[in-house]
């Protein structure tokens, strides 16, 4: 008997325990969900008060020495991340100034779309209609992509201050080539890049919709990289239309856009800094790593006579032709036995390839994927695409010729 009170006792006991422990549980996960409320609510406070202060640093940095000289007329709009110079007479921008920054390597914000009225300017500066069924694309002056990393930035990009009747086939392809290429400039070096961006204003411009908005001819964007030890400069210059060439094709010196539009950009520099960062440019220091063995399609200019570069081979698909470029890979496939060449562009972004089948080998005297590398060739033969891409297969040594070599004709 005094052993089942004691058994009941225990049993007892451990209920309890048991009721207590489990009370306690239901405790500590509210008191950790508070918790966690308490840390999400204070981290965004933190993301808000630091989305401010980079917002701050981009204004900071923009007036220290990214404006472009302010000329009589010119009418300035400071937005959080970016500059409106407004041209009243074109009702169009004369140049949009912004910073690209490393932040974009984590930004999170997506497009918008609100396209809308600049708050900040009682101007007339386009509307829906004056696009809609025009023909012509809302281009981003200051594109969206560039402000990924601030809610606030990204919206204010949509104003249609900051947007220019692009044609879709310069929009949406090599324009957007070109703002790829200074972001992943940005990503890989984490230096920011100063840009002014606009479309050359000139008389007799023809104009858009019901506001009259002019349309530029050309659009230019020149760029500076003013941190680490080596500073410069870039430009580019694309006509309003769909461009054949890469983007690098479009590169020119800061000086030659300020001849265009006579506007003087980065004005503050110091004198021979400026004079440097704006005479002269460097392709091959704009380029990510990938992209540093690969060359631009030679000048047609330059060439001999009846041959063509690896992007005039594009209207040449089905005809017999001579075609050249700078071999910047090769590429022998054992178990196909086929050895496969890229003109002036690698993998995946080719232009031109060549392809030598295991059978056509034994027509080489020497091995193609050793002594082609980096070398300046012409192949002909038939040009044919293959998966989107210009192509050429050649079956013996006679079909190819080194552009240096004396005897070239």
């Amino acid at each position: 008997m005094r052993f089942l009170s004691v058994i009941l006792i225990f049993s007892f006991w451990v209920s309890s325990a048991s009721a207590q422990q489990n009370k306690d549980i239901d405790i500590l996960i509210k008191e950790n969900e508070t918790e966690l409320f308490s840390i999400k609510k204070k981290e965004q406070s933190l993301l808000e008060i630091l989305e401010d202060l980079k917002l701050k640093r981009v204004r900071r940095d923009i007036n220290a020495f990214g404006l472009p000289k302010i000329t009589e007329g010119d009418l300035l709009v400071n937005h959080s991340a970016m500059t409106i110079c407004w041209n009243e007479a074109y009702n169009h921008a004369h140049w949009v100034a912004h910073i690209i920054t490393p932040d974009i390597l984590h930004g999170s914000q997506s497009r918008t779309n609100d396209f809308r009225k600049d708050s900040l300017l009682r101007k007339v500066t386009g509307e829906k209609s004056d696009y809609w069924y025009s023909g012509y694309d809302r281009g981003h002056l200051a594109p969206s992509a560039d402000f990924k990393w601030s809610k606030r930035a990204i919206s204010e990009s949509y104003y249609y201050s900051n947007m220019s009747p692009q044609r879709p086939e310069l929009n949406r392809e090599r324009w957007a080539d070109l703002e790829d290429k200074l972001r992943a400039y940005v990503a890989e070096y984490k230096e920011q890049l100063y840009v002014v961006t606009g479309g050359i204003l000139t008389k007799n411009l023809s104009r858009l919709g019901e506001n009259k908005i002019a349309i530029p001819e050309y659009y230019y964007k020149v760029v500076i990289d003013n941190e680490g030890d080596e500073k410069k400069g870039i430009a580019f210059v694309m006509p309003n239309t769909k461009c054949e060439f890469l983007v690098m094709q479009y590169a020119c010196s800061i000086d030659s856009v300020e001849k265009l539009t006579g506007i003087d950009f980065f004005h503050t520099l110091d004198d021979d800094l400026e004079n440097k960062m704006e005479a002269v440019f460097d392709i091959k220091n704009w380029l990510v790593e990938k992209e540093k063995d690969e060359e631009l399609p030679l000048d047609p200019k330059t060439l001999p006579k009846k041959t063509f570069n690896t992007i005039q081979s594009k209207v040449l698909i089905g005809e017999k032709a001579c075609v050249c470029g700078t071999v910047v890979s090769t590429k022998y496939h054992e178990k196909s036995g086929g050895t496969f060449i890229n003109l002036d562009q690698k993998f995946p972004n080719q232009i031109f390839t060549i392809t030598i089948w295991k059978k056509d080998r034994v027509n080489f005297k020497y091995t193609p994927e050793k002594e082609l590398l980096g070398r300046k060739i012409c192949v002909t033969g038939l040009v044919e695409l293959n998966k989107g891409v210009p192509s050429m297969n050649i079956r013996r040594d006679k079909d190819l010729k080194f552009i240096d070599d004396d005897d070239f004709d």
